[in-house]
């Protein structure tokens, strides 16, 4: 008897594990599809879509992806792909419906495994390359993985990971010649596994600013459906565009930015393996990249390095991962010419969902909702406020929140909408404005203020490179704002740059709002996508006590 997908469709997955941990329907999203473009057939395999599909319209020889090290051709992709999916079946004896642990810094091999995972009608779960044993334990117990494709580089963890836990029986890597010798045997085309569009093919795992990771489930529609939205309407992705950036494929914003937009399009992208500042704009000078895609971090860093590299090729950059700061647009809207295209996404929306094209972006402000997205702010009662309303951001739209056997469905979803645990004002034209995330709003002597708007003051001053504000306890006032700063090289920390910053910020903002406690750091506690952990600074400020 057919097993059946959430909407009716025959399944092709034999191992029904991630079917079966769906959350129940009752719990999704509402889910919109009124664009033309988002109507896909019932049966739909997303690599097939986003690689064959471009072999069969002659482009063959075109080139995909770009390294240092040389270029591949989407002939050679698609090439590359089939043997490697030949391998997990044949010799790993994946079946449709298994998870596959993809673990590798951005690499070409690492972008055809992936699509070969999908293309034989697995689940992808593909890992930062700079987990260590215990988060991968975490991952291979919640998606109970038995086999995994590593670059040998990073297999040591993976292997503890698999001692420790019983799991990820089979184990092939690659860049030692083992999996390559597996590939050598399989020359035949490999024909894609008739997958329904709902099948899942991708599990993502938040990154973890809770501490507690969870695993968000795409189907194939999903992964199609943010090219046709951000890479369409947002960026208007064409043939000759090529991409690149910093976020590694194991984020959703970087697996949508550096691979699904450009097979979608027919363009190409620049696979860099550790994108510091530096080899990030030479990529740019050598490829003549035309849309760059990193966080609001590495934005601030890249502006003293902008004049020794030739920029003339970039038409867009994108920001995502956490809130722009107005002062960080302003001053790559200064050096560069080009606006920063902000975007606030999720890895529970799979991309972007909120943004503006650059002739609409308003700086400060996020933008408004994408085509086939709607979003608004809701009130205490989880009602829709008016324009000109704070509250808590809530969307919905082609994608949306479903998170494998998890107990926090309820908490993401509210009444049909993703409610995505960040505060925003909504203005009168519709412009979506951040405040702060949920947790990010500190009382302070019985006054609300927002961490972001704190740090988006110190960002300002010279002296800071980064900043982080959080709530810290306090005898008389129940919470004070603390920053964490990173000083700009060459300045030296102490009492003197902190009551200088304190300051600053007064002459700024409402002067209630000055962090009462400066603390210098290093460095801020980040995930692997550059997000600042705020939870880690927390746990910090509550040890330390009241002041």
């Amino acid at each position: 008897m057919a097993t059946l997908t959430p909407d009716g469709h025959v399944s092709a997955h034999l191992d029904g594990f991630a079917r079966e941990r769906l959350p129940l329907r009752e719990s999704w999203p509402a889910l919109r599809f009124e664009l033309p473009e988002l109507h896909y057939p019932p049966r739909l395999n997303c690599a097939t879509e986003l690689l064959d599909r471009r072999i069969e319209a002659g482009e063959g020889a075109r080139i995909v992806l770009r390294t240092d090290a040389g270029d591949w051709s989407y002939a050679q992709l698609q090439g590359t792909v089939d043997r490697i999916a030949h391998v997990l079946v044949q010799d790993l004896g994946v079946v449709p419906g298994n998870r596959v642990l993809l673990r590798a810094p951005n690499n070409p091999l690492l972008a055809a495994a992936w699509l070969a995972v999908i293309k034989a009608g697995a689940i992808a779960v593909t890992t930062m390359p700079m987990l260590r044993s215990h988060e991968l334990q975490q991952v291979a117990r919640k998606a109970r993985i038995e086999h995994a494709l590593c670059d040998a580089r990073l297999a040591a963890e993976l292997r503890d990971a698999a001692r420790a836990t019983g799991l990820l029986g089979r184990i092939l890597t690659f860049g030692d010649g083992q999996l390559e010798a597996a590939m050598a045997r399989h020359e035949a085309p490999f024909a894609a596994v008739d997958t329904a569009q709902d099948d899942v093919c991708l599990l993502a795992f938040t990154s973890g600013t809770t501490g507690e990771p969870k695993a968000t489930m795409h189907f194939h529609r999903d992964v199609l459906a943010m090219a046709d939205v951000v890479g369409r309407h947002l960026l208007d992705t064409g043939p000759d565009d090529v991409y690149a950036g910093s976020p590694p494929l194991g984020f959703t914003f970087g697996l949508g930015a550096l691979l699904v937009f450009p097979l979608r399009f027919g363009a190409s992208a620049v696979l860099l393996e550790q994108p510091t500042p530096e080899s990030l704009l030479a990529a740019v000078q050598r490829h003549r990249v035309t849309c760059l895609f990193t966080a609001p971090t590495m934005y601030r860093n890249l502006l003293p390095l902008r004049a020794r590299f030739d920029l003339g090729s970039l038409r867009r950059a994108v920001s995502a991962g956490e809130a722009l700061p107005k002062a960080t647009s302003d001053a790559w809207f200064e050096a560069t010419g080009l606006r920063l295209i902000d975007g606030i996404g999720a890895t529970e929306m799979i991309h972007i969902f909120i943004s503006a094209r650059p002739e609409d972006v308003r700086p400060g402000a996020t933008g408004k909702p994408l085509p086939g997205y709607e979003a608004c702010v809701l009130g205490p009662d989880d009602q829709p406020l008016p324009r000109g309303s704070s509250g808590r951001l809530a969307v919905r739209g082609p994608t949306g929140c479903r998170y494998l056997d998890d107990p926090r469905q309820a908490d993401y979803v509210v009444g049909g909408w993703n409610v995505t645990g960040d505060r925003y004002r909504v203005d009168e034209d519709g412009y979506f404005w951040f405040e702060a995330r949920a947790d990010d709003m500190i009382v302070s002597a019985g006054y609300n203020i927002a961490g972001p708007e704190v740090e988006h003051a110190l960002a300002a001053h010279p002296a800071v490179r980064e900043v982080a504000v959080v709530g810290a306890p306090d005898r008389e006032r129940g919470r004070i704002v603390k920053a964490f700063v990173v000083v700009s090289a060459g300045v030296q920390a102490g009492p003197a740059l902190a009551r200088e910053l304190q300051d600053f910020v007064k002459a700024r903002i409402a002067p209630y709002k000055y962090p009462r406690s400066v603390e210098f750091l290093d460095q801020l506690p980040k995930t692997q996508t550059g997000k600042v952990q705020r939870y880690v600074l927390r746990q910090r400020v509550e040890e330390q006590g009241a002041a």
